[in-house]
């Protein structure tokens, strides 16, 4: 991940207005803003995000901030542009490092900082991260956050406030079809429908488990073919069989392989 504060050289002191994260493998930007971002300070496009009172700028959002400060695709003469800059393909990173986030509409410009300087409310929300998730049934999602934290969050009644999330409401199946943002910086289904995790850290309830039971309980409670042809004395062709006749019930099945809950696995010795 790379760091870089974003600076007005108008101004008469040098303070960070915002902070834009790029990860370099998925491509992704975040910007953040800092608790006491001010709204007339703040580029404006940002600006928007001050005035809601959010502090973290989705990577929808700070992909569009960083494209109006760069070459645009439709560009005339993009080609050369990229070829003269020894650029092999459009990229926004790339591009925007030409001339470290300058424009002609306005005078701010990024400048290269290490995660040791961020502000310390920065730093905060970083340990606040997702680190991973559930979806459960009836719009509810298990959220094990970086800081050891693990919530469950209801989010029917969100998604029956926004509009964009109705497609969710109306197939529950597409709901199980989440993601989880780079960085852990949020979890959505598409650039559109996304939850930030500051807000899943706010509504979610606390429960009273670790990571590491979770982590326990798969390696000790689920098993897959071979391990429960094993329990069961008996061929992997047996393992199949009864999957297909609906006497074992699997929890993932892919083409290499097949998982099942141990305790299904025992019960078939009690029979």
């Amino acid at each position: 991940m790379k760091i870089f504060a974003i600076r007005d050289e108008s101004a008469a002191e040098q303070t960070d207005l915002a902070y834009l994260l790029y990860y370099e493998v998925e491509k992704r930007f975040y910007i953040e803003l800092p608790d006491n971002a001010d709204p007339w300070e703040t580029p404006l496009l940002l600006s928007s995000f001050v005035k809601k009172g959010e502090k973290t700028v989705n990577s929808y959002w700070s992909k569009i901030w960083v494209q109006q400060r760069i070459v645009p695709t439709d560009r005339q003469n993009l080609g050369q542009i990229l070829k003269e800059n020894n650029l092999k393909e459009y990229d926004e990173f790339g591009l925007l490092m030409l001339s470290m986030g300058r424009c002609a509409q306005d005078d701010y410009y990024l400048a290269p900082v290490d995660e040791t300087q961020l502000p310390e409310q920065i730093k905060e929300r970083f340990s606040k991260r997702i680190e991973d998730i559930i979806p459960l049934e009836n719009y509810s999602l298990l959220v094990f956050f970086r800081d050891g934290t693990i919530k469950k969050c209801e989010l029917k009644e969100h998604f029956e406030k926004k509009a964009v999330f109705n497609i969710l409401l109306r197939n529950e199946n597409l709901f199980f079809n989440i993601h989880l943002q780079t960085g852990g910086h949020g979890v959505e289904w598409d650039d559109n429908m996304c939850i930030t995790d500051s807000m899943l850290y706010g509504i979610g309830k606390d429960i009273p488990l670790s990571a590491s039971d979770f982590r326990n309980f798969v390696m000790h409670r689920v098993v897959n073919v071979a391990e429960a042809a094993e329990i069961l004395g008996c061929t992997r062709q047996n393992i199949d069989y009864l999957t297909k006749t609906g006497k074992l019930h699997p929890i993932k099945s892919t083409e290499k392989n097949t998982l099942y809950l141990k305790s299904e696995i025992l019960k078939r010795n009690w029979q």
